[in-house]
């Protein structure tokens, strides 16, 4: 059998899964049959390692010095020559021994700055030059230096390694095919007289389906949003470090837009909003349309996107899978940030809040010939307005949401943001339209309560989550208690992260809840938006099981062991 590279005991270099760090461990085996390494790091956390993940523990740089300094001692005249040219001294040691000229890939500066505080620890990290230093250097790298800077592995080669959702090509391009035809079906079925799940709607015909009209109210709401999102108030926010060692600075104006928009609808009342529920089939297919011509060009412009811009996860070269998934993970032009435009504007605040329900409401009016909106219809408003509102006055926390912080902006989201939320999170309202339920007064209260309850364990959680990730050491947050990881960063077990690992995921799940008991249960379709939530957030809970298990080895484990359940205490 072939010696061994690395034997027990053994100091080395091991990279972190899904990452481009090294960490310093120790070799405590080998395995033949997998050839895997099992390696100790400094906090305990023993992981398997292939032998391509493995460096030795003194970097060529010390190497080269030791040669140095072994040739200067038998040539006096080479020494005496250096000693003369302090330039060529000067050039080395800022190119390795400055903190300032190298970014620490995929960590953030905070932590770069404790960790990196001397020349001993610069060896326990692949670091990397920034663009600006490494390309007006590169003619003066000799080969070991070069070989040396290509062991971290770039975000191109990280996003290959990373598993493919939903099935990969196959799945993305069936929930291409099915998602607008199951809201195509969703806005059918509500406004049949009997909405029962085996009375399946007629497919009108196709002209039924186009209307230039609902196509420029579309466009003309979007621009719109557009305008007051650019408007130069409000708070520039910062977002997460990302990969490429930038922050991303973001305009929450969320406050402002909110009352602009209450004194436009006071000022204006005299539109007939009811032309919304009259026209939700064209209004839906005009959406499908723009967030369709919107995915196409987020995917021509990530074409030449950088490799520190592009997410993990929509980079596979499945073309299907990555146009679904979304190459880029925050286009701008210039400044504005689409995705983040499009998670917080004209789909869940704009539709949901300010036109969707109330035009539902007096379409109820109207319909049911009655002088207010019924109390469930009362409910379902009031209920997801709450809900709009705290986005908007919250409106930072999103910066620290799966969506902006790892997922691509491709047909998703865009879809996700344009479509899906506006027509299908409003269906109780619809559904209410030609469907009343009268509610007594404790059955009234009742929901109110649970909605209550559900916002509370919402918003707290969100509140803790969005301070912890932004500020760990802020002395406000001293009680509470973590968990720490190789990483450098540390898990939260303490308030309500230490009941369930996805409280915001309970609170929401309390809330969709609330929306859909003012329906009653004469029929299943207005609980469509609890099962599908439901869903959902199951699957974003696996997704975040699998990436942080890779992420915090260990740890995870530990975490998991300490706070048992994933949403549902004692459930789930």
């Amino acid at each position: 059998m072939p010696s061994l590279k690395y034997q027990a005991g053994d100091k080395v270099m091991g990279r972190w899964p899904g990452s481009s760090l090294y960490y310093e461990v120790k070799v405590l085996g080998y395995d033949a049959k997998s050839r895997l390494y099992t390696v100790i790091y400094k906090d305990g956390t023993e992981l398997e390692l292939k032998e391509q993940d493995i460096m030795v523990l003194v970097t060529s740089f010390q190497q080269r010095t030791r040669s140095r300094s072994r040739s200067n001692s038998r040539s006096p005249g080479r020494r005496r020559s250096r000693s003369r040219s302090p330039a060529r001294t000067t050039r080395r040691s800022s190119s390795h021994s400055t903190p300032s000229s190298l970014i620490l890939s995929g960590f953030p500066q905070a932590d770069a700055k404790v960790e990196v505080d001397s020349e001993k620890n610069l060896g326990r990290y692949n670091l990397r030059r920034r663009k600006e230093d490494g390309d007006s250097k590169a003619a003066e790298a000799k080969p070991e230096e070069r070989e040396e800077r290509s062991s971290a592995a770039p975000p191109a080669a990280a996003a290959a390694s990373t598993p493919l959702d939903f099935g990969g090509n196959i799945g993305a391009l069936v929930l291409m095919l099915f998602l607008p035809a199951w809201v195509l079906f969703l806005v059918l079925q509500v406004n049949q007289k009997d909405p029962s799940l085996t009375n399946l709607p007629t497919l009108p015909p196709l002209e039924t389906f186009w209307d230039p009209q609902a196509l420029g109210f579309v466009i003309i709401w979007i621009f719109f949003q557009a305008l007051l999102y650019t408007l130069p108030v409000g708070k520039l926010s910062e977002g997460v470090l990302l990969r490429s060692g930038r922050r991303l600075t973001y305009r929450t104006n969320g406050k402002t837009y909110l009352i602009t928009l209450l004194v436009a609808a006071a000022v204006y009342q005299g539109a007939d909003l009811t032309y919304i529920h009259s026209h939700f089939l064209q209004l839906t297919s005009a959406s499908f349309l723009v967030s369709m011509l919107l995915s196409v060009y987020l995917y021509v412009r990530s074409r030449s996107a950088g490799l520190d811009e592009r997410a993990l996860g929509g980079n596979s070269g499945k073309v299907i899978y990555d146009f679904f998934k979304g190459r880029e993970l925050n286009p701008r032009i210039k400044e504005f940030d689409l995705k983040f435009f499009c998670e917080m504007r004209p789909g869940l605040i704009g539709w949901v809040s300010c036109l969707i329900n109330v035009a539902m409401a007096l379409a109820e009016m109207k319909q049911q010939k009655l002088d207010a909106p019924s109390y469930s219809m009362i409910l379902v408003n009031v209920f997801q307005l709450i809900y709009v509102v705290d986005g908007l006055w919250n409106e930072e926390a999103i910066l620290t949401t799966m969506d902006l912080m790892d997922d691509g902006f491709g047909y998703m989201l865009a879809f996700g943001d344009l479509v899906w939320v506006p027509f299908t999170y409003t269906l109780q309202a619809n559904y209410l339209v030609s469907h009343p339920n009268p509610l007594s007064l404790p059955v009234l209260t009742a929901i109110v309560v649970l909605k209550l309850v559900g916002f509370y364990i919402f918003r707290k959680s969100n509140s803790e989550k969005n301070a912890f990730r932004r500020n760990p050491a802020d002395p406000r947050l001293s009680h509470l208690k973590t968990i720490p990881t190789a990483t450098g960063k540390s898990l939260l077990v303490s308030g309500w992260w230490g009941v369930v690992r996805h409280p915001n995921y309970l609170g929401d799940l309390i809330m969709a809840l609330a929306w859909s008991l003012p329906c009653g249960f004469s029929h299943l379709l207005p609980w469509y938006y609890i099962i599908y939530f439901l869903i959902l957030l199951v699957h974003r809970d696996s997704r975040d099981m699998n990436a942080c298990r890779r992420k915090y080895g260990s740890a995870w484990d530990k975490y998991c062991r300490t706070v048992r359940y994933r949403i549902i205490p004692g459930v789930y």
